[in-house]
C-alpha cells in the first residue's frame, strides 16, 4: 500500500455572504457589474450555489439568470444565461466573459429592454471563507477513505467544490492529493470528473467512496 509523504489534512469551513459594493437594476447595469465584479463574486453567484445540501429543482442553478427572469421577466436572456454549464469552464475569467458576451448582446439586440428597471436590485457578493483544520489526516489511500467517509457536509464542500476557486477551477482538493502524494492519476480524474451539477453533497461521496473501494480492490 502507497504511503504519502505528504499527508491529506482534512479542514472544515464556515462561510459568511459579503454584499459588495455593485449592484443592478437593470440589464446595462448587470453587464457592468459583470465586468468589474471579482473574480470571487462570479463564483459564488455560479459554483457556490451548489453548497447547500440539496440542489435547485426549480428555477434556474445561477443567480445571474434568476434574477433576470424573477426581477426582469427576461425569460429568454435567463435561459441563455442558465445554459451555461460551469463544467466546461477550467479559469473564471472565461466563465466571465461568456456571461458578459450573453448580457451585451442581448442588450444590443433589445435596446429597448437593457434600462428596464427591474423589481428587485441584485447585489454582487462573495463568500468569506473561515476554515478550522479538523485535525484528522491521511497517509494511506485506506485512511483517506475513512476520513472521507466521516467528513461534515462543510468539509467535503471546502475541499470538492469551493477549492476550485483557489485552484482557478482546473481540479478539487482530492483530486490533487491522490494524484500528486498517491500517485493515483486515473482515480484522481474520476473525482475530478464526478457532475457536480446532478449530484447532492452525498451522492457526491458516495460515488468517490464506490471509486476508492474499486480501486481497492486492484490491490
Amino acid at each position: 500500500m502507497n504511503v504519502a509523504e505528504t499527508p491529506f489534512d482534512f479542514v472544515t469551513a464556515s462561510y459568511l455572504t459579503r454584499i459588495g459594493t455593485p449592484s443592478a437594476g437593470t440589464l446595462a447595469e448587470l453587464l457592468t457589474g459583470l465586468e468589474n465584479c471579482s473574480d470571487a463574486s462570479i463564483f459564488h453567484h455560479t459554483f457556490q450555489t451548489l453548497g447547500v445540501h440539496h440542489f435547485l429543482t426549480k428555477g434556474f442553478s445561477n443567480d445571474f439568470a434568476q434574477w433576470t427572469l424573477a426581477s426582469v421577466n427576461r425569460n429568454d436572456l435567463a435561459e441563455q444565461l442558465a445554459a451555461l454549464d460551469i463544467r466546461d469552464y477550467t479559469a473564471i475569467a472565461a466563465l466571465r466573459s461568456d456571461l458578459c458576451r450573453m448580457v451585451r448582446d442581448f442588450c444590443e439586440a433589445h435596446p429597448q429592454f437593457a434600462s428596464q428597471t427591474g423589481l428587485e436590485r441584485f447585489y454582487f457578493c462573495e463568500s468569506v471563507e473561515v476554515t478550522v483544520p479538523l485535525g484528522r489526516s491521511a497517509r494511506t489511500l485506506d485512511e483517506f477513505r475513512e476520513g472521507l467517509e466521516h467528513l461534515s457536509h462543510a468539509g467535503f464542500y471546502f475541499h470538492f467544490i469551493s477549492s476550485r476557486l483557489r485552484l482557478q477551477l482546473q481540479t478539487n482538493d482530492f483530486s490533487i492529493w491522490l494524484s500528486s502524494s498517491l500517485g493515483l492519476r486515473t482515480l484522481a480524474d474520476s473525482f475530478n470528473h464526478i457532475d457536480v451539477y446532478t449530484n447532492t453533497l452525498d451522492s457526491a461521496r458516495a460515488k468517490m467512496l464506490r471509486l476508492i473501494d474499486r480501486e481497492r480492490r486492484k490491490a
